[in-house]
């Protein structure tokens, strides 16, 4: 069974009105996706700072995966999560995961909003801040 920890991210943003507006890989390891909140002139910049693999997908499909079993934790509208147990983590290369590990135990972190669910499993830990929507364009 898939375990959801919601995360505080620190600003309050409705899941289901949201979607993302862009992805950037950054020099180095450094990953950048913004998303769509309430405030038409500002966006949510979710970011990792090392070595990720990343998935973007619709919501759909990921409503199809097989976990075995409900999942513990989901809240109604909620946008940012930690993930214990799920298919996509447990897919990926364990030899990967050790290679990374020279910066910590990866985890499995997914965003979700009401078009587009962006998964990440990393050692690095997310970094949430609100930005103006024209820098993030010129990003």
């Amino acid at each position: 069974m898939s375990k959801y920890i919601p995360l505080n991210i620190g600003v309050a943003i409705r899941a289901n009105a949201s979607d993302l507006h862009s992805f950037r890989w950054k020099t180095g390891k450094r990953v950048e996706a913004d998303f769509f909140i309430d405030d038409p002139r500002h966006l949510l910049r979710v970011s990792f700072d090392g070595p990720c693999i990343v998935r973007l997908i619709d919501e759909m499909p990921l409503s199809t995966e097989h976990e075995h079993s409900a999942d513990e934790g989901l809240v109604r509208d909620h946008f940012a999560y930690q993930v214990e147990e799920a298919a996509f983590n447990k897919s990926q290369s364990e030899i990967w995961k050790m290679a990374v590990g020279v910066y910590g135990p990866t985890s499995h972190f997914r965003f979700v909003t009401g078009w587009t669910c962006m998964d990440v499993v990393t050692p690095a830990t997310p970094e949430f801040e609100i930005v103006p929507r024209a820098i993030a364009q010129e990003a």
